[in-house]
């Protein structure tokens, strides 16, 4: 297909960062400082190499788009993506790609409309919230910290994939006071 024009390119960068502006596990490593001091210049720096990217390559593949994603996250910002969103941020990508050069840009504007509207009803955060201690028999209650999306009642969701808090059986620890006061927490065997 042809190339872009310099005004679709710059259709296609603002697609890119729509994209990945709304996409959970940048988000996460950003606001997080996954990538250091300059994580955030780093996520600006990944829609350039993204749009350049495919600006390079003729007929990417959704695969080869997603490993290259994948590579940005682990090398700039220390991240294994694993939580299955990689596949539709990259064909998310690809797609905006192919509508650009068919020179179907009213329908990228408009995803990108609907992107920014998603973006603007709320980032992803993560909260400390309080749960309840298991009853011991030794009368015992410590504060448990356990990480709550806002939003999430039951359970938190990332991208539809819940996410379950893992709790050992209260029978599956056993608490010991030690002298200096800390109290040391073993498993059954």
């Amino acid at each position: 297909m042809a190339p872009l024009v310099s005004s679709t390119r710059e259709l296609f960068a603002e697609a890119v960062r729509a994209v990945l502006e709304t996409w959970p596990v940048l988000q996460i490593a950003v606001d997080n400082g996954f990538g250091g001091a300059h994580s955030q210049q780093k996520a600006e720096w990944m829609v350039e190499a993204l749009q350049q990217y495919f600006i390079d390559n003729d007929e990417l593949q959704q695969d080869e788009v997603e490993d290259f994603i994948s590579d940005l996250m682990n090398n700039e910002f220390d991240t294994v993506v694993d939580d299955g969103s990689l596949p539709q941020v990259a064909q998310q990508v690809c797609e905006m790609f192919q509508q650009c050069q068919q020179d179907r840009l009213t329908e990228v504007r408009e995803q990108i409309k609907q992107l920014i509207q998603k973006k603007s009803a709320g980032r992803a955060k993560a909260t400390p919230a309080k749960t309840p201690a298991a009853d011991d028999d030794d009368d015992e209650s410590e504060d448990e910290e356990a990480m709550e999306c806002d939003g999430g009642a039951g359970g938190a969701s990332v991208n539809g994939a819940a996410v379950k808090e893992q709790h050992l059986p209260p029978q599956a620890a056993r608490h010991e006071e030690e002298d200096d006061g800390w109290t040391v927490v073993r498993r059954k065997k």
